[in-house]
């Protein structure tokens, strides 16, 4: 695997800042910006390299989505669920992935996996599979949608992953969001379409990942090692974006005295505490992805990336509190760009995936489940040495002179 950073492209970049404004208005990306994430090497990054995919690594992605955030987190965002849930189709069966990307790799794939809904029916050579999802980031732009339902015949209802083309799922307007509005994460809406068989795969084995040493890293890792960084990545860029905004307000002269803005000690203060967190979260966010990259997996690292996914995306949305707080009137106009980073930022960070509460409860059971073992371990080790005393006790005394 390549874990060679790839930043996004200067135009890339610019066009995805042009609309960024637009897209918040009209609450979908611009042709123009689909198009440039099309082909940017997003929709193909964790691509089988069999099929003109990168199979790329967490840490390139990290990267490249951080810097395209800083044009348009929107873009960012969108880029990245592409780009994710090429790894997920990676689970079809040969000639599942055969067509999804017998022609290219660079597909754009929507998906909706979590919660499940709908149900799939049995049928000759597949299934009939009917539901609603939402929350379906870029799916006015999906060639393909990925959707998770419960098979309706099984005892127990195993969960599958379902390929739908685009032609056959509706589009229902429902994101009207705060922030990330650019997104367009509308209700999918499938009825009675057939799936064949090759194109559905387990929920639970693209969770728990693979074992099989045939298949590169970015192909076994669990859903959830990358998962948690790869969701902060957009809120990374829209917050170092949002520094540098502020940072401009914080340099100029101050209307009226002449004086710079940051000769105030609490812009002084708002610079030194904001960057800092900013530059923590970039650090704990790294190196999740270097580990997901590279480090055998276990369910303590598992549970530690998505506890520094969750703390990193906290960081960030207290950095860009302070920032919108500190900063002078007119840096927060309704049409600036400040407030609509705040606003992404936020949004990000109040995904389910970075919500600190339930992620800080995943990672004490594990981590401390550690701690019990081991101190568990230590007192065994001390009981079984005092019982090796007590047995040579009696020996020592008998072979003592009288």
């Amino acid at each position: 695997m390549s874990h060679a950073t790839t930043l996004p492209t200067a135009t890339t970049l610019s066009t995805a800042a042009e609309h960024a404004r637009q897209a918040d208005t009209e609450r979908k990306l611009a042709d123009e910006v689909v198009a440039a994430l099309t082909t940017s090497g997003l929709p193909g990054h964790f691509v089988p390299r069999r099929w003109g995919g990168a199979e790329g690594g967490f840490a390139g992605l990290l990267d490249q989505v951080a810097a395209l955030a800083e044009g348009c987190t929107s873009a960012a965002w969108v880029g990245m669920l592409w780009a994710a849930h090429g790894r997920f189709a990676a689970q079809l069966p040969e000639e599942g992935q055969w067509e999804l990307w017998g022609s290219s790799p660079d597909v754009r794939i929507a998906a909706a996996l979590m919660p499940p809904a709908g149900s799939a029916d049995p049928v000759p050579n597949g299934w009939d599979l009917s539901g609603t999802w939402q929350c379906v980031s870029g799916i006015d732009f999906a060639d393909w949608l990925l959707v998770a339902a419960p098979e309706s015949y099984e005892e127990g209802r195993r969960i599958r992953v379902f390929a739908v083309p685009a032609r056959e799922v509706s589009v229902q307007d429902t994101w009207d969001s705060t922030g990330l509005r650019g997104t367009g994460s509308h209700t999918a809406v499938v009825r009675d379409a057939f799936v064949p068989h090759h194109r559905s795969f387990l929920l639970a084995d693209l969770m728990r990942g693979s074992e099989d040493p045939d298949l590169d890293r970015c192909h076994t890792a669990p859903a959830q090692l990358a998962g948690g960084l790869l969701f902060c990545a957009p809120a990374l860029g829209a917050a170092r974006r949002a520094l540098r905004v502020w940072s401009r307000w914080a340099a100029a002269k101050a209307t009226g005295s002449g004086r710079p803005n940051h000769d105030s000690a609490a812009v002084r203060e708002t610079l030194a505490s904001a960057s800092a967190r900013i530059d923590a979260a970039g650090l704990l966010l790294e190196r999740a992805a270097r580990r997901a990259d590279t480090e055998p997996v276990t369910e303590l690292m598992v549970a530690g990336n998505q506890r520094d996914a969750a703390v990193a995306a906290d960081l960030l949305a207290g950095a860009v509190d302070r920032l919108f707080r500190t900063g002078g009137a007119h840096i927060r106009d309704g049409g600036g760009e400040l407030q609509r980073l705040w606003r992404d930022v936020h949004t990000v960070a109040s995904h389910g995936v970075l919500r600190l509460e339930p992620v800080a409860a995943a990672y004490a059971s594990v981590a401390l489940a550690g701690t019990e073992a081991a101190d568990a371990a230590e007192a065994a080790d001390a009981a079984e040495a005092a019982d090796t005393a007590e047995a040579a006790a009696p020996a020592s005394a008998a072979s003592r002179p009288r």
